[in-house]
């Protein structure tokens, strides 16, 4: 409970490992708890995929977290075989793996099994939006907003709908969307460079080069559009064709137009 509480609250480095830390004494109090090892499973992938630390870019501790998630999760889906939530994170983690026909199987089974799991419809969004779905990711991110609209959180929930209408082209509402983002969460490095992909499409040079500059103290290794990738690999041409034509055209395209490098 204590681990949960922290999680559902405002997200930071600092919060995550508080929360981790919770659930790993939870699992050392009840080494049967299911709950323990959903709590820790999310922890680590979300973790991984906000890249808060530096040390899951060593490919020994990354192989590691990974393998444990999968454990765990797996345990818990056999307990409980359920359990919206366990099916979610695997979700999560598939699409990390880049395996986003399996990523979107799992989270329409979490959606099943409950069907206001609001971070299942999120994650759902997202994987869509990495398939090219725009209009089947746009559902789920607004019933994400819906079920959701008090989240202390909820700059994570205006992301994807910004990324639906910027790949559609649709410039003007993917700047409302993450402006509203960034507002809602300044400590977050992917509003801003978002911000700045929205704003250099739109044509405000200015904006987006104060957006970037923004970007480039809270995360000054997003240097590049190379870079960028490399944070998010799963978006990758070959795991992603689709979006990767998308935001090529739009997303890359408003950043070049600022003179943000390639690599």
């Amino acid at each position: 409970m204590r681990g949960w509480a922290l999680w559902y609250g405002p997200q930071s480095p600092k919060v995550a490992e508080e929360a981790l830390q919770a659930f790993e004494h939870a699992l050392e109090i009840d080494p049967g708890s299911s709950q323990a090892r959903i709590g820790i499973a999310r922890i680590l992938t979300v973790r991984f995929a906000n890249v808060w630390s530096s040390t899951l870019f060593q490919q020994d501790v990354a192989q590691r977290d990974v393998a444990r998630v999968d454990r765990l999760l797996s345990e818990a889906i056999e307990s409980d075989p359920n359990q919206a939530m366990a099916h979610a994170i695997m979700g999560f983690l598939r699409r990390m793996q880049g395996r986003l026909t399996e990523s979107r199987i799992l989270f329409e089974r979490a959606i099943a099994f409950d069907p206001n799991l609001e971070w299942a419809h999120q994650q759902l969004g997202w994987t869509l939006l990495f398939l090219g779905e725009i209009e089947d990711a746009i559902a789920h991110s607004e019933k994400s907003l819906r079920l959701s609209p008090r989240d202390p959180n909820i700059s994570f929930r205006y992301q994807p709908l910004g990324w639906c209408q910027l790949l559609s082209n649709h410039v003007d509402e993917a700047m409302d969307l993450f402006t509203k983002a960034r507002t809602a969460n300044p400590r977050s490095w992917f509003h801003p460079l978002e911000l700045a992909g929205a704003l250099g499409l739109k044509g405000d040079l200015d904006g987006a080069k104060a957006a970037l500059a923004e970007l480039l103290k809270l995360k000054p290794e997003i240097n590049s559009l190379a870079q960028w990738h490399e944070y998010v690999p799963w978006t990758s041409k070959e795991s992603s064709p689709r979006f990767w034509a998308l935001q090529d055209k739009t997303f890359s395209e408003g950043l070049r137009r600022i003179g943000f490098p390639e690599k």
